[in-house]
């Protein structure tokens, strides 16, 4: 558990010295020609919205994924199995801006369009570990669990989910990095969060600004892996 706590202590802590007002442009002010960056809000203001965007996306994804995952799973409805991975993977085949650009005319500018394009790529991974987690339980321990009388229910929850977890909590982290690096696009559509100073960067040419937008998302997303790898249970 000690040596699972350090990354999270440190990125953590360089996350939140990152966040200190005014430090990071300060840093990175030399490459703006000594003059630091202008945000148009504060970088713990931006690292926050960023953050409830993500998590708000990843609620989505779970609240979809989870029941959907245990459904193609059970033996009776393996017709559909692969069906719904061709449908989830088409979520990561189609590039995310497209389909932030197709969500535009129905949806509108801001969070919802955004968060259906991380809904869409953050569905894969969780619902292809979840399946794999969940097939690859040894048949030898669901056997045990029927004789000892367990219902469906008793043997997903108590044998097959906690057996499968470690896999599915791998997804869930992949799904998690992938998208705070993908909202940042969100902030083309006007969003917000980390993904603004970057925007903001590449249309003024000041590589300082994108670099303030592009440090703080990284530790942001580094911070979140360590932290749910903490979730995972120890071999």
């Amino acid at each position: 558990m000690r040596s699972r706590a350090w990354p999270v202590a440190l990125w953590g802590a360089l996350l939140a010295v990152s966040l200190v007002p005014g430090l990071l442009p300060r840093l990175l002010a030399p490459l703006a020609g000594g003059t630091p960056p202008t945000l148009a809000k504060p970088l713990w203001a931006l690292t926050l919205d960023h953050l409830g965007l993500v998590l708000l996306a990843e609620v989505v994804v779970l609240l979809l994924a989870v029941p959907l995952t245990v459904f193609v799973t059970r033996e009776r409805n393996g017709a559909f199995l692969g069906l719904t991975e061709t449908l989830v993977g088409l979520g990561q085949t189609v590039p995310t801006l497209a389909i932030l650009a197709l969500a535009v005319p129905t949806l509108g500018f801001g969070v919802a369009p955004t968060l259906l394009g991380l809904t869409l790529y953050g569905l894969v991974p969780v619902v292809s570990n979840g399946v794999a987690g969940l097939r690859g339980v040894d048949t030898g321990a669901l056997d045990a669990a029927r004789g000892m009388g367990m219902s469906g229910w008793q043997r997903l929850t108590r044998v097959e989910v906690p057996l499968a977890l470690p896999v599915w909590l791998a997804g869930v982290r992949t799904s998690v990095v992938y998208n705070v690096g993908t909202a940042t696009v969100g902030a083309a559509l006007g969003a917000g969060g980390l993904g603004s100073p970057i925007i903001n960067g590449l249309s003024e040419q000041n590589t300082a600004l994108v670099l303030v937008g592009a440090v703080a998302a990284a530790l942001l997303a580094l911070t979140l892996d360590a932290l749910l790898g903490l979730l995972v249970p120890a071999q």
